[in-house]
């Protein structure tokens, strides 16, 4: 591979230079080779340069053995090893290598060893060692540097919690100079903590915002279920030029899923055919994934599983999303069928795990299939060592209660090893209603104001209210009333949206600030009205059949 050089320092430039140009891991076995056998494994900038190949790309174990050889390692062979690490699996190495650095008499610390530290302290969410580190950056004097700067506002912004975002905005608000990652790290620790608000505000502050500023604030205001919000976002990104990449893509698709948007969620995938970067090559898993979900969320089955059918790859996400909008659209069947098949893929098998089982209970559950239920409830455990969650037992018991077996959903209840919250009591409640029960409504009656905070008993107190009422129980409804006055319970107002012609129209139970609420109110009484009206119409045809059905016709 080398040809054959007599002048010394010539040998060293061309090693460097292949080092520089070296592309493939075989390369750079014939590199290190040479450099072995022209006795070069003590020249640090050269050994850097290897080191530096290794890290990028990913062969660790490669620049340890390499770093083992050395002697006496430079700062910038030091620095190498420390990145490495704090890239790893293993990034407590790169403290600990930063420590040993430290007790070496003639080290020199520099800017980019205190970076790479900070990252592994970042990455450990080690708020101590960060500040230490800190701390000696301010001895140094290196605290100027933007590029040390920028990693002390992420190593706080990651490991202290509010507070660290209140010392990462200090550590900001110091520096003479920002880059774009600065802003960035900054605003990635104020949505990492919640702060939606705050980042909203610092967003629109920004000098200057890259994709990554863009997609960070669309991801997680649809994580924050600001959907609306992150679509807004999404379009001004592509209004002022900003070239999306699937990260935003995929953040926009879920908050469309989310507000039933449609018209949004078909032209990002009409936008994704056109484009050449998704047209030329295998659309990202990730982003089928998300195309999947919006479908299924906005009612289009078929088109959720046309997408699903085309992928060439599936992850365990692709099988779980698209049974769990089978399980949601009612086709439990259907849901099972795809788990099955699931299961049958051969050696390209992808294991089930939680959440796919959860999305076949959905599926049980929706289409009241109560064997089937049961036989994969055990069988996630048996066969693949699942413990349930909490949300499998919810599952189970709203599907038992749905079809009337509550005394079974009550015992798993009582059986569970977890704590129950208000989805687990509130599912038995519903089977109650159902079925009219009152006796076991009566026994979920106090755990709904021991376990529960008030936000969570509203609906369920409402609801257990008026299952007394149905029974006459009146002495039972005021007591309930009662309770609800003592512990301060308020009905959350029910919340709901629809998309008429591309606009979302987004109501809220006792507002009246839509330009057409009166129309709407209007016939919404007509609907009940209605709606009552066949109610008592059936309930008199199931005692006096043939009248009943002249009546309705």
């Amino acid at each position: 591979m080398l040809v054959k050089v007599s002048n010394f320092r010539a040998l060293q430039q061309n090693l460097f230079s292949l080092l520089d140009n070296c592309k493939t891991r075989k390369e750079l076995f014939q590199i290190h080779a040479q450099i072995i056998v022209n006795d070069l494994c003590q020249k640090n900038y050269i050994l850097a340069k290897l080191l530096s190949f290794c890290i990028v790309s990913g062969d660790l174990e490669h620049a340890i053995q390499a770093f083992k050889q050395i002697e006496k390692p430079s700062t910038i062979v030091w620095n190498q090893i420390i990145r490495g690490y704090a890239r790893s699996d293993a990034p407590i190495k790169s403290i600990e290598l930063f420590n040993q650095l430290g007790r070496v008499e003639e080290a020199e610390f520099d800017g980019f060893t205190y970076s790479f530290v900070l990252n592994a302290c970042a990455k450990l969410g080690f708020l101590r060692e960060g500040e230490q580190v800190h701390g000696r950056i301010l001895c140094k004097g290196v605290c100027s540097d933007v590029f040390v700067q920028t990693n002390l506002v992420n190593m706080y912004a990651l490991s202290g919690g509010d507070d660290g975002v209140i010392k990462a905005r200090r550590v900001f608000d110091e520096m003479n100079e920002w880059s774009v990652v600065t802003w960035n790290a900054m605003l990635a620790g104020y949505l990492r903590r919640g702060f939606v608000d705050e980042a909203r505000n610092f967003f629109d502050d920004m000098p200057e915002r890259n994709v990554v500023s863009w997609t960070t604030m669309i991801a997680s205001f649809a994580q924050n279920g600001r959907c609306k919000q992150a679509l807004a976002l999404f379009r001004n990104m592509w209004r002022v030029g900003v070239q999306v990449d699937g990260v935003a893509l995929v953040a926009a698709l879920s908050a469309c899923a989310e507000l039933g948007d449609l018209k949004t969620g078909s032209w990002i995938h009409s936008f994704v055919d056109k484009n050449s970067r998704f047209r030329n090559q295998p659309r990202p898993v990730s982003l089928n994934n998300a195309l999947i979900h919006m479908y299924a969320s906005c009612g289009l089955i078929d088109e959720a599983y046309g997408v699903f059918n085309e992928m060439k790859c599936r992850s365990v996400v692709s099988w779980t999303t698209m049974i769990t909008g089978l399980a949601k659209q009612g086709h439990g069947e259907e849901a099972l069928g795809v788990f099955r098949w699931m299961q049958n893929e051969g050696d390209n098998q992808v294991r089930p795990d939680e959440r796919t089982f959860l999305g076949v209970l959905c599926a049980c559950s929706h289409s009241g299939m109560v064997e089937e239920g049961r036989r994969y409830f055990e069988y996630m455990t048996q066969s693949y060592g699942i413990l349930p969650m909490i949300e499998h037992y919810g599952c189970m018991v709203d599907l038992l209660s749905r079809s009337g077996q509550l005394d079974e959903a009550q015992k798993l209840i009582e059986t569970m090893p977890m704590k129950p919250n208000y989805a687990i009591w509130g599912a038995l409640l519903g089977g109650c209603r159902i079925y009219k029960n009152i006796q076991v409504a009566s026994a979920v009656a106090p755990q709904l104001t021991v376990d529960l905070q008030p936000d969570q008993t509203s609906g369920y107190l409402v609801l257990l209210s008026n299952l007394y009422a149905a029974a006459k129980s009146w002495a039972e409804v005021a007591r309930v009333r009662q309770k609800m006055v003592e512990i301060g319970v308020k009905k959350l107002p029910g919340r709901s949206w629809i998309q008429v012609d591309g606009v979302i129209h987004d109501f809220v139970a006792g507002d009246w600030t839509h330009k057409h609420a009166s129309a709407i109110c209007e016939t919404v009484r007509a609907i009940t009205s209605q709606a009552k009206l066949e109610d008592q119409l059936l309930e008199l045809s199931e005692a006096f059949p043939d009248v009943g059905r002249e009546m309705i016709e």
